[in-house]
């Protein structure tokens, strides 16, 4: 039986914070920070082909920014009210093939994704008032009405948290450390995380089952001091996880 074999393995320059699929135009967003240089960065994958759209992308705010959302092509980023508080405030469109800025407005705030586009609000006006905005150029010239645009909804699965001795012992193909495992089933693939303690170390795997057989293996974390959180998600058909907290790995199921 042939092993599965990752289709995008892509290092970065500092600790992966956060991830963000673009629905529609199936692409990956990686928020990176790197605590040394207090430097936020920026970049795009396409998950169809595995192609670096762009990397180490910047903004004027070095720390202060972050991923918002995405949809139909441009990447959200946010900025924060204050420095001490974790308020949004201020919004940046990024082409998510380019990296190229598309508008940016300093008094909206995001709210969520509808299947129309982002709604967003007037960080002046209270009580909020919500605003269907058009991605492409952040005009809002329609009041967000509830029951015309629905919220829009992803297609991540995450594993299941189970303990151990809830599960067949020989479904694991190494001996688990702790009271829980990440779990989940796809297809005929069993997808399992979970801690083992070797030598007096704590190590962190993730393992593919295709039945009994184990098809792939990773160990994502090594000589760590306790128990890490939830170690993947699957995409359609996309395993998705980070190793070494700094370090994409993707393949297809």
């Amino acid at each position: 039986m042939s092993l599965l074999q990752p289709y995008i393995n892509h290092q970065f320059n500092g600790a992966i914070w956060r991830l963000e699929i673009d629905e529609l135009s199936n692409t990956i967003f990686i928020e990176v920070r790197n605590d040394a240089e207090k430097q936020v960065s920026f970049s795009s994958i396409s998950l169809d082909t595995g192609k670096l759209n762009f990397s180490n992308l910047t903004t004027p705010e070095r720390w202060l920014t972050g991923i918002e959302a995405a949809y139909d092509g441009v990447l959200l980023l946010h900025n924060y009210q204050s420095a001490s508080g974790p308020a949004h405030k201020g919004l940046m469109a990024v082409d998510a093939f380019t990296g190229e800025t598309l508008w940016s407005n300093y008094i909206y705030a995001f709210d969520h994704l509808t299947t129309s586009g982002p709604v967003l609000y007037d960080t002046n006006f209270h009580p909020k008032k919500l605003f269907l905005a058009d991605v492409k150029t952040g005009a809002t010239n329609r009041i967000y009405e509830p029951f015309i645009y629905p919220e829009l909804q992803n297609n991540i699965a995450a594993p299941q948290v189970l303990n151990p001795e809830n599960l067949p012992a020989n479904i694991f193909p190494a001996p688990p450390f702790g009271n829980s495992v990440h779990y989940l089933e796809y297809n005929n693939f069993r997808i399992v995380s979970l801690h083992t303690l070797q030598a007096g170390l704590l190590k962190q795997y993730l393992f593919v089952m295709d039945g009994m057989d184990k098809v792939y293996e990773d160990l994502l974390n090594t000589d760590i001091q306790k128990l890490q959180p939830e170690a993947f998600i699957l995409h359609k058909n996309r395993l998705i996880y980070i190793k070494n907290k700094s370090a994409l790995i993707i393949l297809s199921l």
